[in-house]
């Protein structure tokens, strides 16, 4: 039934992008007329604070009592580009601290444990926009360079090989949620909530998928020319 969600979700990513070639050809063959009115084009640097958390697949149940979110930190770009003045598209690279803790006497490790993952991502987003308000969804892919397990006090880097205690270097998911703009003659001030829904496992022995939730202020000045838009 998972991977029957999944699929789902991907499918829908596909789709999704699809329509939004689709509306960036529509939007080329606009009259200038319209031009004016596509200036949704923003340049945002991110410094956020970011809650993460695990999910353990088949054993998550019964480790739900006792999981933790982590708190960590997000650093990078975004870039929004106007397509027509309802829709845009969003790319974004930025560094992302994930993971998640378990308390003490937890049925996996027994002992309080906790796991970081350092990690560069790049979601590609389709925004839509409603007045001051727009909803945006996405395919993500990430890449784990580092991380750390704490038991108890003792810290350890974690393991990228195929072994038992080993993790995955690639990741990917997608994100969805919304936010609200509000514009200062060029410039803005946007307040963005996203849910990041990890889709592959990133460990080998047992089920592991990020899950997390960003909530982001942007304060940026309009972009001069709209790369997407008519020149």
């Amino acid at each position: 039934m998972k991977k029957v969600i999944q699929t789902g979700l991907v499918i829908t990513m596909i789709s999704l992008s699809v329509t939004a070639i689709g509306q960036t050809k529509t939007a080329v063959l606009k009259k200038s007329g319209d031009n004016k009115k596509t200036t949704k084009t923003y340049l945002d640097l991110m410094i956020n604070v970011v809650s993460t958390n695990i999910n353990y697949g088949s054993a998550n149940s019964s480790l739900k009592d006792y999981k933790k979110s982590n708190n960590g930190i997000q650093a990078g770009a975004s870039f929004q580009a106007g397509i027509t003045p309802g829709f845009s598209l969003v790319s974004e690279l930025y560094f992302i601290r994930k993971g998640g803790k378990l308390k003490a006497n937890n049925p996996l490790t027994s002992k309080e444990s906790g796991i970081h993952l350092n990690t560069i991502e790049l979601p590609l987003l389709a925004r839509f926009h409603f007045g001051k308000f727009y909803i945006n969804a996405g395919p993500s892919i990430a890449y784990n360079f580092s991380g750390s397990r704490k038991i108890e006090d003792v810290s350890t880097k974690l393991s990228f090989a195929n072994s038992t205690d080993g993790f995955k270097r690639f990741d990917a998911g997608v994100q969805m949620g919304g936010g609200v703009e509000f514009p200062l003659k060029q410039r803005r001030i946007a307040l963005d909530i996203r849910y990041n829904y990890g889709l592959t496992n990133i460990a080998y022995k047992n089920e592991m998928y990020n899950r997390a939730v960003m909530v982001s202020v942007h304060f940026s000045k309009a972009w001069k020319k709209n790369p997407l838009g008519e020149n």
